[in-house]
């Protein structure tokens, strides 16, 4: 099944990290996977995935967020984003947990109309890879947002582990589901 860490070091994402195996070269975690990560976030317009983005000739930038990078060894792009939005709802329901009420549009989580995240899924040669990142700290984001500091969240790294837990169980229930079922012979 999935493997999740925590990683302490600091990483500022700039959208490099979004390639196959960055998982495991960088912190030895092979297979299906997804790591948690604080640093600021600057992903100009050369380096973005979401075409959308670029035709805008947007970009990405907070000076500190928590990120996560997600990997799957499949390369079905819709079940990535399947993927994706069951992430999103992970830590929608985490942070309803500290009775914070956050709205979920597809993959983006807003509070109070500001937003508060980023996410992106993509498609590799080997794999299907997901990035979120969580404002923590706003100054000096291109929109309205709103981060983790500014909603109390005492401890980040429970937080983040608690998502990525909520995230690996929702795999795990949607295995056992799959296999559960009794298979039905087609007549004929």
């Amino acid at each position: 099944m999935i493997k999740t860490a925590y990683i302490k070091d600091r990483i500022d994402y700039d959208g490099s990290q979004l390639q196959p195996h960055w998982i495991y070269r960088n912190h030895g975690i092979l297979g299906d996977a997804v790591v948690a990560f604080e640093g600021s976030v600057e992903v100009s317009v050369e380096k973005m995935v979401d075409l959308t983005d670029v035709r805008a000739n947007d970009f990405i930038y907070s000076p500190r967020m928590l990120n996560f990078i997600i990997e799957h060894f499949s390369g079905d792009l819709e079940l990535a984003i399947y993927r994706q939005f069951i992430f999103m709802v992970a830590i929608k329901e985490e942070l309803e947990n500290y009775e914070i009420v956050v709205q979920r549009v597809g993959d983006d989580l807003y509070i109070e109309r500001a937003k508060m995240s980023v996410s992106i899924a993509t498609s590799s040669v080997v794999s299907t890879l997901i990035h979120v990142g969580l404002n923590i700290e706003t100054t000096g984001t291109p929109v309205k947002t709103v981060g983790l500091k500014d909603l109390k969240i005492p401890d980040l790294e429970s937080f983040a582990q608690n998502v990525m837990l909520r995230y690996k169980r929702e795999l795990e229930r949607i295995y056992e589901a799959r296999c559960k079922v009794r298979g039905r012979a087609i007549e004929g």
